[in-house]
């Protein structure tokens, strides 16, 4: 067996989200949104937090402005900028300048490694380009800057002109850089290639850094390769942002160098923020989260097989490589017509009810698959799932609120959206009592809503803070058109929790009003604001 290489006595984590992240198609970062993510990848434990290009941007301007009240307490600040433009003075450039007034200790400076890059995109000599890599470093060094220096597309460099690669690389370490990053820019790199290039570059001795992109598919795996090469320095952005295909996936490499290689690169209670930190700044960016992605993802840890189900019963560790909770995220077992009665069973632990009777959770079992076949999903819709079981067990018996009817009345007044009106009226009776209310909405889901909402009130004073935060729709049988069975999806939170319905009928409307009632039906059996 291979064993793990040895930890260097240099390891630095190096964060990019908030500058070659924020590239990343769609997403757009204010400047409290990039505070925020600030704090979110300090709590993970990062070395370096690049905030941004000073100067060339106002907000990142305004960024390193505010930067002092954050109150980091692992990661430094880096400032992120350019070498001189050709033909001029690092001592007259705004943008160096810029660099020194931001108040970082770290200033990290990018640099054409590859040369036909320095001859068609910056349109300069390729001893020029030397010149202006050796005057920018010089001044930063010159006003008391730590500097790196990021070698942009150094791979490719290398492989067509290595010797200018390397003089590149030369002339940033006798200026007076402490790091110089090869960048895998365009991100076509693979693991095998990486080892000779990184083993002939180190002779210069210089501490070396590698960025890479995902192009390939291959960040990840380029980067640990790198680092089994020898560099000490590595560049990523959280959940892998940037630009077309994104950067390497800090939250992956961290985990993988932390209970992969043995490698102490954050304390236990920093990994254990792991899977927090990765879906908070995915809200705060406004990004979708990826459920499949390494170790943080809410399926990184599902099973949904009967077999693997039998056998965590009996091992957790026989289908996981390791203890989810190591990096904040948990086991989930998902409910479908794959389930055996071994995953009920743990479904049922998880939700905190008793189903270690066999024939029990062999009828929770066939129910499930009776229903999928319908077109029912349970994998995203515990609370769905739990009222099932609890309906099997007889639990649902005396429901808080029990329906009589319900209606939706749709008027089109005039030929404009506008001109449209939705009325809706429930029918219900809770504790002891009937009621009747009318509401009015923006569509027949939202008057339902509105309806139900105003009928249960009077029992029930606490659904005025049941708040519908996600709606899904996906249409079964789709060859059926206007036909086709529906399924809905309905997300509710109150305060902290949150949980999932899910409702299936012959139109999206009573597929919604099944979802729906049974999102306020799971709120008030769990007691959800009961107390206020």
């Amino acid at each position: 067996m291979t064993m793990n290489p040895v930890r260097p006595e240099k390891l630095h984590i190096y964060d990019t989200t908030l500058r070659d992240g924020a590239q990343q198609a769609g997403m757009h970062l204010s400047l409290d949104d990039k505070l925020a993510i600030a704090l979110q990848a300090d709590a993970m434990g990062v070395d370096f937090i690049e905030g941004g290009w000073p100067g060339a941007n106002p907000i990142d301007t305004e960024f390193y402005a505010r930067a002092p009240e954050l109150g980091l307490r692992t990661a430094k600040l880096v400032a992120f900028g350019s070498t001189r433009r050709a033909g001029s003075r690092a001592s007259e450039d705004p943008l160096l300048e810029a660099l020194c007034t931001a108040g970082t200790d770290y200033v990290c400076i990018v640099a054409k490694a590859h040369d036909v890059h320095v001859t068609q995109a910056l349109r300069t000599t390729l001893d020029e380009n030397l010149a202006m890599v050796a005057d920018s470093v010089r001044f930063l060094v010159g006003h008391g800057k730590r500097v790196l220096v990021d070698a942009e597309h150094y791979f490719d460099g290398f492989r067509t002109n290595p010797a200018y690669a390397l003089e590149v690389v030369r002339t940033a370490a006798e200026a007076g850089a402490e790091t110089v990053v090869l960048c895998d820019t365009n991100g076509g790199m693979l693991p095998h290639w990486m080892g000779d290039i990184i083993s002939a570059t180190s002779s210069i001795g210089v501490e070396l850094g590698v960025h890479c992109h995902n192009d390939s598919g291959c960040a990840l795996a380029n980067s640990l390769a790198a680092m089994d090469a020898g560099v000490t320095h590595i560049q990523g952005t959280i959940n892998g942002y940037g630009e077309r295909t994104g950067n390497t996936d800090l939250t992956t490499l961290i985990a993988d160098l932390q209970l992969k290689y043995e490698w102490p690169v954050v304390t236990p209670e920093q990994l254990g923020n792991m899977t927090s930190v990765s879906r908070t700044v995915a809200e705060i960016a406004n990004q979708p989260v990826s459920a499949r992605q390494p170790y943080v993802g809410e399926s990184a840890f599902a099973h949904k097989a009967g077999l693997h189900a039998s056998a965590l019963k009996v091992n957790n560790d026989l289908y996981q490589h390791i203890d989810p909770t190591a990096v904040g995220n948990d086991m989930h077992m998902l409910i479908s017509d794959m389930a055996g009665r071994a995953n009920i069973q743990i479904k049922g632990e998880q939700l905190g009810m008793d189903l270690s009777d066999r024939d029990l959770a062999g009828q929770v079992v066939s129910l499930v698959k009776q229903r999928e076949a319908h077109g029912y999903a349970y994998e995203a819709a515990d609370a769905s799932f739990e009222l099932l079981v609890r309906d099997t067990c007889g639990e649902l018996n005396d429901r808080p609120f029990s329906m009589t009817s319900w209606r939706v009345f749709i008027e089109q007044r005039g030929s404009s959206e506008d001109d449209a009106y939705t009325e809706a009226t429930v029918k219900l009776e809770a504790q002891g009592s009937p009621q009747i209310f009318v509401g009015e909405g923006n569509g027949p889901v939202n008057a339902l809503d509105q309806a139900l909402r105003r009928a249960l009130r009077p029992a029930y004073p606490q659904v005025r803070d049941y708040e519908l935060t996600d709606y899904r729709v996906r249409i079964l049988d789709e060859d059926r058109g206007t036909d086709a069975t529906v399924r809905v999806q309905i997300g509710t939170t109150w305060q902290h929790d949150t949980w999932t319905t899910v409702g299936v009928g012959a139109n999206i409307i009573e597929a919604s009003w099944e979802a729906l009632s049974d999102a306020y039906l799971f709120g008030l059996l769990k007691g959800f604001g009961a107390d206020e």
